[in-house]
């Protein structure tokens, strides 16, 4: 699961300065349970290096209630893949690269495998794929020549069990050690130092087997490798303006974003070798949220949540590629968790959609997209004091907002409804949404160095109302309510709060309906 930073020429990066006319469409999303790779989908890829993740039954219940359909795991988890079953998600099992060498000595030594790790869990967890090794010409490339092996063994030991919903095999690949010269597209080849030992068996394999090519493919280190050879538009998705449009000089073809280019790219390299039936499936996509800002300056929340929010509109909207248009690639988001606990750069922990516990890192703008990730910005968001901040860091953060940033704190004030309990937390929560909401709900406006993070639970408790909280926002609903009446509204509610010494409780609603009827 690696983020290889492609060393990509920079004279040929300079030949992307062609995008688009305009951009493609986004739009509605597939959840079928085809057995067909044709069928464009969004996935998530699910890592381990984190902490404080969710029990493997809650997961699988998460998983559900932000309907994501497809999932990516580098082992076959045990646990997952039985709290999976019945759930319809379908799951990409990875094979670690230390199980390569048992798997290439037979079909017998990889049916023992197939019986101890995936057959236990068939067919009420829907397996679809096995995607071996990880990033094996990086990570292990020692290991490549047990590649080709150890998939005729897998596919032979398929073949044996005669399974009623069948089971691909490939091999996940980063597409930076794949292809060489990647722009323009129609230049693009594969690394001739791997086609004979490697892509030549591996393409006759998914040709003979109609299964997909694997591909990690990351925009961002194209980005960040081009030395200003890319917009940064062009690699989120964005259109850029006609003057900076990217034209492919030797087929015509318009790209309207890095994306597309890549994947034509693939589709150019495998024509090169005289392979046009094999499909892509993209096993490794997305943006990470913070960086150090001094080394990896584009690695944001804004633009983590750009590239993320287009590409799944992007795939979703069965637009194709430019070369492609009549086929779109599954995708899977690297990745669904943070993992905090992996080495490297700063970003290396900040590629996911949520934390551990299942709160979004940064809401994605998806509406329209078929329901994928249900807590997208169509959905009531709160901001509040992230899990395991600093007391310390919470509490400057709480002077800031209800200092200069004009947080209305006044429900956080001795003898007021949120004043209890007492503490820093429980104060900041409020004052950190007080201030999101006041300002629209702009994902920036969520951050407080670090100390804040989006939840989609409303964070109310007994008459402590929350600023973003439905109970707050009924009295703004429906038509015919005017500013004025708001306003009168919002005094009403005041006044009762003034009498009571306390927040709103339930039982005071219906009161407040009647004020709010004869005020209308």
């Amino acid at each position: 699961m690696g983020h290889y930073h492609p060393t990509l020429p920079l004279l040929l990066l300079l030949l992307l300065l062609f995008p688009p006319p305009s951009a493609l469409a986004a739009g509605g999303g597939s959840t079928s349970d085809s057995d067909s790779d044709s069928a464009a989908f969004v996935g998530v890829s699910i890592g381990t290096a984190a902490s404080g993740v969710l029990s493997a039954r809650d997961l699988a219940a998460f998983l559900v209630r932000e309907r994501i359909t497809h999932v990516r795991l580098y082992d076959a988890d045990a646990g997952l893949l039985s709290a999976l079953a019945g759930t319809g998600v379908r799951v990409v099992v990875g094979v670690p690269n230390s199980h390569l060498l048992a798997l290439a000595a037979s079909p017998a030594s990889a049916l023992s495998w197939l019986q101890l790790r995936v057959l236990p869990f068939l067919p009420a967890t829907l397996v679809s794929h096995l995607a071996l090794g990880d990033d094996l010409p990086i990570s292990a490339p020692s290991l490549l020549p047990l590649l080709p092996p150890a998939l005729s063994a897998l596919s032979a030991a398929l073949s044996s069990l005669n399974l009623s919903r069948p089971i691909k095999l490939s091999a996940p690949l980063p597409f930076s050690a794949l292809v060489l010269d990647p722009f323009p597209p129609s230049q693009a080849s594969f690394n001739r130092s791997l086609v004979p030992s490697l892509v030549l068996p591996l393409l006759g394999f998914l040709s003979n087997t109609s299964s997909p090519l694997m591909v990690d493919l990351y925009p961002y280190y194209a980005l960040t490798e081009s030395r200003g050879a890319i917009p940064l538009d062009n690699a989120l998705f964005r259109p850029l303006p006609p003057a900076r449009e990217e034209v492919d000089p030797n087929t015509l073809l318009h790209y309207t974003n890095v994306y597309d280019a890549m994947v034509d790219a693939l589709y150019f390299a495998m024509r090169d070798l005289n392979f046009s039936d094999v499909q892509i499936l993209v096993t490794e996509t997305g943006w990470p949220s913070y960086g150090d800002p001094r080394t990896e300056p584009f690695a944001t929340r804004d633009n983590a949540d750009s590239y993320n929010s287009n590409l799944i509109k992007h795939v979703l909207a069965r637009s194709g590629t430019p070369l492609r248009p009549e086929y779109t690639p599954g995708v899977f988001i690297y990745e669904l968790f943070d993992e905090d606990l992996r080495p490297g750069p700063a970003s290396e922990a900040n590629w996911g959609l949520f934390y551990g516990n299942g709160t979004p890192v940064y809401l994605l703008h998806v509406d329209g997209a078929g329901g994928f990730l249900a807590n997208d910005t169509t959905e009531r968001t709160y901001c509040v004091a992230a899990e395991g901040a600093d007391e310390k860091a919470l509490q400057a953060a709480l002077d800031w907002a209800c200092g200069p940033g004009r947080s209305n704190c006044s429900e956080i004030q001795p003898g007021e409804s949120c004043y209890d309990p007492n503490d820093v937390r429980s104060h900041a929560s409020y004052a950190f949404d007080s201030y999101y909401q006041m300002h629209g709900k702009a994902t920036g406006d969520c951050y407080f160095q670090g100390a804040a993070m989006l939840t989609t639970s409303d964070p109310s408790h007994g008459n402590c109302i929350f600023p973003g909280s439905e109970l707050m926002s009924n009295f703004t609903k429906g038509s015919g309510v005017n500013t004025t009446t708001v306003s009168k509204a919002e005094e009403s509610i005041t006044i009762l709060r003034l009498r009571k010494g306390r927040g709103i409780s339930l039982h005071m609603i219906p009161i407040l309906l009647s004020i709010l009827v004869g005020l209308l």
